[in-house]
C-alpha cells in the first residue's frame, strides 16, 4: 500500500517520478482500510527535502499510511514558506487531542546548543510527554534521537573534536531485534553531526538497550525494551547527494570541513558518490511500521497507547 499525502505536496511530484506508489485522499476515502496514522515533527530547515526523504522510506511497505506534517509554533522557519506550512503543516496545538500509530522526530541544526537554550525546546518536551499517552511508537533522528533520550532518560550528549560525517560501518548487537530483521551483521550509514551520545550512559538506564553501534561512529541505534521508543543517532534516509550538498556548502562558506568519509570514490569530490545505506534504510523503516506500529497497535486508534 502507498502514503497517502495532499496532491499539492512538492514531494508527491519528485517521488512520482520515482515511480514510487502514493495515494491522494479521495482514493484512499474508496478503500476499507484503516491506514496507519504517522506524524512526522519536522525540525530540519530544508522541510521540502525531508519530507521527501522520509516519505520515501514510509512508502517501501505493503501498508498504508497516513502522514501528518507538524512544525513548532514556537520556531519561526527560515528556510520554508510560510505559505507552504500554511498549506501542508500543522501544529502541536491542532493535533495534541488526537493519537497517532507512530510519531517521527526529524534531527535539527541545533545540536552544538544546550539543549535547554533551544527556542522551541519547551514545546518538543510537550510533545515527547504527549506521546506517552498519545503515540504507539516513536521513531527520533539524530539530534531528535538524543534531546529524546536526555528528556526521557537524562542522556548527555557530548561535544565532538571533528564533525562526525561520512558514511560508517555498524554492526548488530541484537539479532533477535525485529526493528534489525534481516539486517546483514554488517552494515552502513550516513552520519553528520558534531555531538555524540555515549554507551556508558545508554547503560546506566535499565529501560534501554543498545541495538547497533559503529567502531567509528559510535552509538547508531537505541531502543526502550517495551518497543515504544526508538534513537537513531545517524540518517539513513538521506539521499545519495545529501552529504555532497552539506559539504558543498560548507566549502563554499568557507568553513573548515574534511572530506565526507567512506562517500566518494578515492575521497574525490569531483567523483559521483558510492550509495551503501540504501536498502539497510528501507528495512530499518519497514521493520519499524510492521513490528512495532502495525502488529501492535489496536485498530481503533483512541486506544493508544
Amino acid at each position: 500500500m502507498p502514503v497517502k499525502i495532499p496532491t499539492t505536496l512538492p514531494a508527491r511530484f519528485i517521488l512520482e517520478r520515482e515511480n514510487i506508489f502514493l495515494m491522494d485522499e479521495d482514493r484512499a476515502a474508496h478503500q476499507d482500510i484503516r491506514a496507519l496514522r504517522v506524524a512526522i515533527l519536522n525540525l530540519m530547515p530544508t522541510k521540502v527535502v525531508t519530507e521527501t526523504q522520509l516519505l520515501r522510506l514510509l512508502s517501501n511497505s505493503a501498508l498504508q499510511v497516513d502522514v501528518t506534517l507538524i512544525h513548532t509554533a514556537t520556531h519561526e522557519s527560515k528556510n520554508t514558506s510560510a505559505e507552504h506550512l500554511l498549506k501542508h503543516y500543522v501544529t502541536f496545538d491542532e493535533i495534541k487531542r488526537e493519537k497517532f500509530d507512530g510519531l517521527i522526530v526529524t534531527g535539527a541544526p541545533v545540536e552544538q546548543m544546550p539543549f535547554e537554550q533551544v527556542d522551541y525546546w519547551d514545546e518538543l518536551t510537550q510533545i515527547f510527554d504527549w506521546a506517552e499517552t498519545h503515540v504507539e511508537s516513536t521513531f527520533n533522528i539524530c539530534w531528535g534521537a538524543q534531546a529524546a533520550l536526555y528528556r526521557k532518560y537524562g542522556v548527555p550528549k557530548y561535544d565532538l573534536p571533528n564533525k562526525m560525517f561520512g558514511v560508517y560501518e555498524h554492526r548488530v548487537l541484537n539479532r533477535t531485534s525485529n526493528l534489525l530483521r534481516g539486517f546483514d551483521d554488517f552494515f552502513y550509514a550516513p552520519h553528520s553531526r558534531h555531538t555524540e551520545i555515549r554507551c556508558e550512559d545508554i547503560a546506566k538506564a535499565d529501560e534501554l538497550e543498545i541495538l547497533a553501534l559503529s567502531d567509528e561512529a559510535g552509538v547508531y541505534i537505541v531502543a526502550s525494551k517495551d518497543g515504544r521508543h526508538f534513537f537513531v543517532t545517524g540518517h539513513s534516509e538521506y539521499d545519495p547527494l545529501t552529504l555532497k550538498s552539506e559539504y558543498d556548502r560548507d566549502v563554499n562558506k568557507g568553513l573548515t570541513i574534511h572530506v565526507p568519509q567512506n562517500y566518494y570514490p578515492k575521497d574525490d569530490p569531483a567523483q559521483i558518490p558510492n550509495v551503501r545505506w540504501r536498502s539497510h534504510a528501507n528495512l530499518l523503516f519497514s521493520n519499524w511500521l510492521n513490528y512495532f506500529v502495525y502488529q501492535v497497535t489496536p485498530y481503533d486508534v483512541e486506544e493508544i497507547p
